[in-house]
């Protein structure tokens, strides 16, 4: 680490303390997730995909907000040899977060979970130029829609900046007053029976906080990749894991 550098890195804590969650930027980020979740329960087709190749793409770019920035991003996968009565198994199987998608999923833990409907806490890990702990709550709806189609909502209700983490002086934030690398992410995924397996696409939205003046070149590309990073790891992830369980029940 350069001299240049380091000064910048400790002047990150002051300036990015700053960053506060306004209620108009809440507001757009309900409204718009409100808008994706109707279109999405009008059962779209999900598009093909290779079945070697895995898809990411952003949805929109980046869409300024008072003080904060929207992003919508879309991964597809094709699956196969899995069904979609695994792929809901998967996204069900709370306590298996962690293994299923270490290192960014440290642990996770149910706080409610009735079979169709859950309440989820999870501590989430990145790993930039420094490293950023996080620990969310999540409200998470799933189902089977016949036989071959399948979805999973996930809306996070509550999202905590860790300091600290893993010592005797661990804290949390005020949620929407820290760093703002992530101040709200819904999940959605649709999965549907494809010839030979299962096409799998997650729909991810997310809100930050806007680029800080100044510092621009240094936290820019943490807010502005760490979106499409995040789905492009939990897309492949996902693939991994489900291709598992369908070679398990495969030699059964």
């Amino acid at each position: 680490m350069t001299m240049k550098i380091l000064p910048a890195l400790l002047a990150i804590g002051s300036c990015c303390a700053a960053a506060h969650l306004s209620r108009a930027a809440d507001k757009a980020f309900s409204e718009y997730a409100g808008t994706v979740e109707a279109r999405l329960a009008e059962r779209h087709s999900i598009r093909e995909v290779a079945p070697d190749s895995i898809r990411v793409e952003a949805v929109k770019p980046p869409a300024q907000l008072p003080g904060a920035l929207l992003h919508h991003w879309r991964a597809a996968a094709f699956v196969p040899g899995a069904s979609a009565e695994q792929m809901l198994a998967l996204l069900r199987d709370y306590n298996m977060l962690p293994r299923y998608y270490a290192p960014q999923i440290a642990s996770a833990r149910v706080l409610a979970d009735d079979g169709k409907s859950a309440v989820l806490r999870v501590r989430m890990k990145e790993q930039k130029v420094w490293t950023i702990v996080l620990d969310a709550e999540y409200s998470v709806e799933s189902g089977l829609v016949g036989n071959d189609r399948g979805y999973s909502a996930s809306r996070s209700t509550s999202v905590w900046q860790i300091d600290n983490p893993g010592s005797g002086s661990e804290r949390r934030r005020t949620p929407g007053d820290d760093d703002g690398y992530l101040w709200r992410l819904n999940s959605y995924w649709s999965f549907t029976r494809a010839r030979g397996g299962l096409a799998i696409e997650c729909e991810a939205i997310s809100l930050t906080r806007d680029v800080p003046l100044g510092l621009g070149w240094l936290i820019a590309p943490v807010i502005q990749n760490l979106p499409s990073e995040t789905l492009q790891f939990t897309i492949k992830s996902t693939k991994n894991a489900l291709l598992e369980i369908a070679s398990k029940k495969g030699t059964r």
